[in-house]
């Protein structure tokens, strides 16, 4: 058995219920775990690394305030809590630039600490998982992040980024090319890249996710909502490949889609 972990980046207060709704529908109704790595406080003037306006936050509408708690969005939270096949992730906590690029365990543990208590003020469940806004963990903050997660998930890890004590079970993971690994109770997934990306060939990108689950025993499968939603108009060529990736992961009797919860939970082996 293969198993697949399907990630979407960046639900927050101020994405609208049918944008989900309209990506994620066919994968609901099949009965297949969609993992949302949720902004618990997001920042309405997030920006990028290279100096844009973040793109999930095309409907702010004019928002003055500096941060949106998810709860302040009820619809939004109801939906989310009516489809139990949605898992909420913690993505950061504000969704600024490099949050968690930080040397303070202070101020690190602050922000987790004021994510997860708005998250489950919001009745969702404690996460289990956490993502961490472009990748970015200091050693401190990766120290901060596995006392309180069974899961940190990341397109890679950086050895000279990881507390010193990790560097043998890193290394021993690089030795075996593996692309998960554990330190203590904490799961370290990687992901291999955003394979669903408006910035990849739409004809190929299929092909390429078989292929990728059909070589891996654990593939992380990462998006984001709002690049289908250019302007936020539709793009249709792109969520047409997402509903063919919910209709290829449903037949693929030897493929299980799951969350990250189960993962932590199981006891599958990882690689």
């Amino acid at each position: 058995m293969r198993y697949v972990i399907l990630r979407d980046d960046d639900t927050n207060a101020l994405t609208p219920v049918e944008c989900l709704e309209r990506l994620y529908r066919p994968f609901l109704d099949r009965n297949l775990p969609v993992n949302l790595a949720v902004i618990p406080d997001v920042s309405t003037n997030a920006l990028t690394p290279e100096g844009r306006g973040e793109g999930f936050l095309f409907a702010k509408n004019g928002t003055r305030s500096a941060t949106v708690p998810i709860g302040e969005n009820p619809t939004l939270v109801k939906y989310l809590r009516e489809n139990s096949n949605y898992n909420v992730v913690q993505h950061g906590c504000h969704h600024d630039c490099f949050e968690f690029d930080r040397k303070s365990p202070g101020q690190i543990a602050a922000r987790l600490e004021h994510g997860t208590e708005l998250l489950t003020a919001a009745g969702f469940s404690r996460p289990v998982t956490f993502v961490a806004p472009h990748d970015k963990l200091s050693r401190v903050s990766y120290r901060e992040v596995a006392k309180r997660f069974e899961v940190i998930s990341s397109g890679w890890f950086e050895l000279e980024r990881l507390p010193m004590t990790w560097w043998p079970q890193y290394l021993a993971k690089k030795a075996r090319h593996a692309p998960h690994w554990r330190v203590g109770n904490t799961l370290l997934l990687s992901h291999p890249g955003c394979l669903l990306s408006a910035q990849r060939d739409f004809g190929s990108m299929l092909n390429e996710i078989i292929r990728t689950v059909n070589n891996r025993k654990v593939t992380v499968l990462v998006t984001h909502w709002w690049e289908y939603f250019p302007n936020g108009q539709p793009n249709e060529n792109f969520i047409r490949v997402l509903h063919q990736t919910a209709e290829y992961l449903a037949s693929e009797k030897d493929v299980k889609v799951i969350s990250f919860a189960e993962l932590a939970q199981s006891g599958y082996d990882l690689n």
